[in-house]
Parts: C-alpha cells; structure tokens; sequence
C-alpha cells in the first residue's frame, strides 16, 4: 500500500481528475496549498510599492493506492499534469504502514479498496 502526493498547478487539476478516472482511479483528496520551487515566484507593484510574491498556488491530491496501482496512478497524474514548463509540480510516493476501513472495519489492502 501507497500513498502518492502530487503538488500540481490548479489549472491542471481537471485534466488530472480525467486521467485519474481512465486509470479506474477515483479515490482521492484535494487540497489547496501554496509553496514555492524553481519558479521562484513573481514581483508586483501594490500601491507603489514593489511586493515579491514567492509562495504561490498549488493544489495538493493524495491518493491511498494497493501496489498494483501505483505506476497507473503516477503515469496517470503525469499525463495530466506535465506542460514541459518549470512548475508542473511533484509526486512523492510513501508507504502505508496500515488502514482501516472504519465503517466496516476491513484492514490492510481491501480497505483501500
């Protein structure tokens, strides 16, 4: 069992969710989160004065897969995701020590599903 973590630009979200879904992957969270890499970030001008912005938007998708899921889920959020440009984002992958369904109380591997 898996946890994949991807950092993606917002705009790239629903092409990722169609991807997901082709892979028969529809388990997943999404969070909004802001952070900064190769793309440094951008300056504005507010009111005259001169603001670095270097935190800037980012959506976060966790997805809870068996192992036998976890190449079509990754392959799946590149193809959604990638724009050959700097900032498409990351993936991470971690292992699941255990879960727990907690209606049913299934464990380990059926109770990702």
């Amino acid at each position: 069992m898996k946890l994949i973590v991807a950092y993606i630009q917002p705009h790239a979200l629903n092409e990722v969710k169609q991807e997901l879904y082709k892979a028969e992957v529809y388990k997943l969270s999404i969070t909004n989160a802001m952070g900064c890499g190769q793309q440094k970030g951008y300056t504005e001008h507010y009111r005259g004065v001169e603001m670095e912005v270097n935190l800037l938007k980012k959506v976060r998708i966790e997805i809870a897969v068996n192992d036998n899921f976890v190449k079509p889920t990754v392959d799946a959020v590149i193809r959604g995701a990638r724009s050959g440009e700097i900032g498409d984002g990351k993936i991470f992958i971690l292992p699941i020590e255990e879960c727990i369904r907690i209606r049913t109380g299934e464990t380990g591997p059926a109770a990702i599903g």
